[in-house]
């Protein structure tokens, strides 16, 4: 399994995707574990088992244990935080945002990686599952560390193609039971 794998089983009226897919991944100049990491948070954002099952082979062998865990761990954490973080913002109540969180996000002060690299990953999810306020959070903390708008940018073109790639082969998948 990987990225060849997954770029061929992309339909033909998406051929775009194929191309941009091969571009984020195939042509990234994002070091490997920026690439890797982003790659393998988002595939677990976009909840396509297609893409996870296609790409994570690879990110596993690109990334060392601890990094394969961050990534894992920035999605899994992001999830949650998108969520609630999303839900404060767009209530109306804005008293919401004065209430304690109450949630247990250890793994960012922690994440067993470089900082950056983590904020990456956590920005890329957070492009993935839409939180204003959370991309908004770590794009300062990326370039308060030195982070330039173009590997931000990367981050969530990754994001992007990953999460069109993963709705286009479910909806083949699901398409497919009624031909």
């Amino acid at each position: 399994m990987s990225l060849d794998d997954l770029k061929s089983r992309v339909p033909d009226y998406a051929k775009d995707l194929k191309l941009n897919l091969g571009s984020v991944i195939g042509n990234s100049e994002l070091p490997p574990q920026q690439l890797w990491g982003t790659v393998l948070a988002t595939a677990i954002a976009a909840r396509s088992p297609i893409v996870l099952r296609e790409l994570a082979p690879e990110a596993r062998a690109n990334l060392t244990p601890e990094a394969y865990t961050a990534a894992k761990a920035a999605a899994a954490v992001m999830a949650m935080n998108n969520v609630f973080y999303r839900t404060r913002h767009l209530l109306s109540d804005h008293e919401y945002g004065t209430l304690r969180a109450g949630l247990r996000m250890n793994v960012i002060g922690n994440p067993g990686v470089d900082k950056v690299d983590f904020e990456l990953w956590s920005f890329a999810v957070s492009a993935v599952n839409g939180c204003g306020m959370c991309l908004d959070s770590h794009e300062q903390v990326l370039r308060k560390a030195g982070v330039g708008r173009e590997v931000i940018q990367e981050a969530f073109k990754i994001a992007s193609v990953v999460q069109a790639v993963g709705s286009a082969l479910e909806a083949e998948a699901v398409l497919a039971e009624f031909e």
